[in-house]
């Protein structure tokens, strides 16, 4: 037992050795206390942090700075009436915690060919192409149907006067789909001069979809490259 008890002490003394040497070797953290974070992509674990080289630089498409506006125009801060604006780590909180949970989705909302050159871990491609053909498109509504939203068929209008005053979690519904148990999701794109995410969530908006559960993440690839956190090519990329 004797031994049992000091071979435990030596191996707990190592590891906060090597966590503490870990410690120490990073550089740059992704804040004072947080050195990385860990999150699921397709269900394996990925660690997010940032890179340690310091003479970093970006290079391609992202170091740029000036594009023809329009079409790439900078977004404002707030896009629509309820819907939270988000900055990177409160995508990270949002990757540890809802994502974590299988409460929220994050969306990568640009077209394939952007997506395949590298996304942000954790994000599944849904183009906002996709989200304009609106809600009546069977592809739409079956991603609907996977955010937790529930279609509604033959709905009482009695029910839906009493729901548009507010009763009944009126304001989680519309006359044909429920989204009072649907997730909160979490929408970007290329930056804040990029409009596809803007554009999906104001499709996600006239579908119904609640302006509380919908997150605008408007720095996109852009900032989170220039941070240096790390991005995850799909496999099919």
């Amino acid at each position: 037992m004797k031994k049992l008890i000091i071979n435990t002490i030596a191996v707990t003394t190592l590891a906060l050795s090597v966590a503490t040497v870990q410690a120490k070797d990073v550089k740059v953290k992704i804040t004072q206390d947080k050195n990385f974070a860990v999150v699921l992509d397709n269900g394996e674990r990925v660690r997010i942090s940032r890179i340690q080289d310091t003479a970093h630089k970006l290079e391609g498409s992202f170091a740029k700075t000036s594009r023809p506006c329009p079409p790439f125009c900078i977004n404002p801060m707030h896009i629509a009436d309820g819907v939270e604006t988000v900055a990177e780590l409160e995508v990270i909180k949002f990757m540890e915690s809802e994502m974590y949970r299988g409460e929220g989705v994050l969306i990568d909302a640009r077209t394939p060919s952007w997506h395949k050159k590298g996304t942000i871990p954790g994000s599944i491609n849904i183009p906002f192409t996709v989200f304009d053909k609106g809600e009546d498109d069977i592809e739409v509504a079956e991603i609907l149907e996977s955010f937790g939203a529930v279609e509604r068929h033959d709905v009482n209008p009695v029910v839906r006067v009493i729901e548009k005053t507010g009763f009944l979690d009126g304001d989680q519904k519309t006359d044909t789909w429920d989204f009072s148990n649907a997730k909160e999701l979490m929408l970007w794109c290329n930056g804040p001069w990029c409009g596809q995410s803007p554009r999906a969530i104001r499709a996600l908006l006239k579908m119904g979809y609640p302006a509380e559960k919908l997150h605008y993440y408007r720095g996109g690839m852009q900032m989170w490259q220039s941070l240096g956190l790390t991005t995850v090519k799909p496999e099919d990329g």
